[in-house]
């Protein structure tokens, strides 16, 4: 209840895309809370759940779930930011908040697909959007009818592929080594040498049995998809991933990363550190993703590297 002036006010000054017909007045928006919004936590399936989003204990955006189907398991993606953050922090805070309502929908309520339906004159968000993974879907052409003009619809979507980790099995030997083995791989990595299979096989049986190192098998919807390594080293946790090339270019990789990092900070207060090489912008790009920040510059072999740290939340 105490946020609902400063959601007014910033929705009055973004009602250029809006689909919001005039200005709110304070009898609006008190209105709309005592009447709509109070009844929503009696509902056993609303049409729509709504949150503030806080930094600390400050509430600096808007949004949630919204023309829920609860029988076709889907539901739009609303959100609106503090305009004054806008410039700066747009970016930041949609990624943020892209990930924390995926958890509602997808792990929570189990829904299977969300979207976007927004007007035609928002490019930044769509960049946001896509590098989070949703699909631009559909433009409907002179579909709403805002101040008198007619605008175009822009619809994004995401699906709820099922991602999962489970340990490393001895069963898993081969796949490994193929993966370890693989161009790309090896390119990304500090030491890019071919692996002969009975170094490899060594390597995993130790780990197999190693208490300090934790390696799970990342999977998409239900087949193989990659590996992600823990290993402890001098009261750091060393992290590492590997996918499999028939599944990248899906944006796997920031989400198993941030899958594992879940799982081992439930275990473990130790510090989480990744080591990427300079050129290796597409780890860059995922590691930042998954909630990792830039620590230092790092020597990995002679190699130039970043460190980079999993910030806690």
């Amino acid at each position: 209840m105490e946020d609902r002036f400063d959601i007014m006010r910033w929705r009055n000054e973004q009602i250029y895309h809006l689909r919001q017909s005039k200005p709110l007045t304070t009898e609006d928006q008190d209105n709309y809370f005592t009447n709509v919004i109070s009844k929503l936590f009696d509902q056993e399936q609303p049409d729509q759940i709504l949150f503030s989003y806080l930094e600390g204990e400050k509430c600096i955006g808007y949004g949630g779930l919204v023309h829920i189907n609860w029988i076709d398991k889907n539901a739009e993606v609303s959100f609106i930011i503090d305009t004054r953050r806008e410039k700066e922090e747009f970016n930041k805070h949609w990624s943020i908040y892209l990930d924390l309502i995926e958890k509602v929908a997808f792990t929570e309520l189990k829904f299977h697909k969300l979207f976007t339906y927004a007007f035609d004159l928002r490019p930044h968000l769509y960049e946001v959007l896509e590098d989070c993974g949703y699909i631009k879907e559909a433009v409907l052409k002179e579909h709403c009818l805002f101040n008198d003009e007619f605008k175009d619809v822009v619809i994004h979507s995401i699906i709820n592929d099922q991602l999962t980790l489970r340990k490393i099995q001895r069963e898993d030997k081969n796949l490994i080594f193929e993966w370890a083995n693989e161009e790309q791989t090896r390119f990304n990595s500090f030491n890019s040498n071919e692996i002969p299979y009975n170094n490899h096989s060594a390597w995993f049986d130790k780990k197999l049995i190693d208490k300090n190192a934790c390696y799970y098998i990342c999977e998409f919807n239900g087949e193989p998809a990659g590996l992600v390594r823990f290993d402890i080293k001098e009261d750091k946790l060393i992290i590492g991933i590997t996918i499999d090339k028939k599944q990248r270019g899906k944006r796997l990789s920031s989400k198993f990363l941030s899958k594992a990092c879940e799982i081992v900070t439930d275990q473990t207060q130790l510090p989480i550190i990744a080591y990427i090489k300079k050129e290796n912008f597409p780890s860059i790009k995922s590691f930042e993703k998954a909630g990792f920040i830039y620590n230092t510059n790092i020597k990995i072999n002679d190699i130039d590297a970043y460190e980079y740290k999993y910030k806690r939340k």
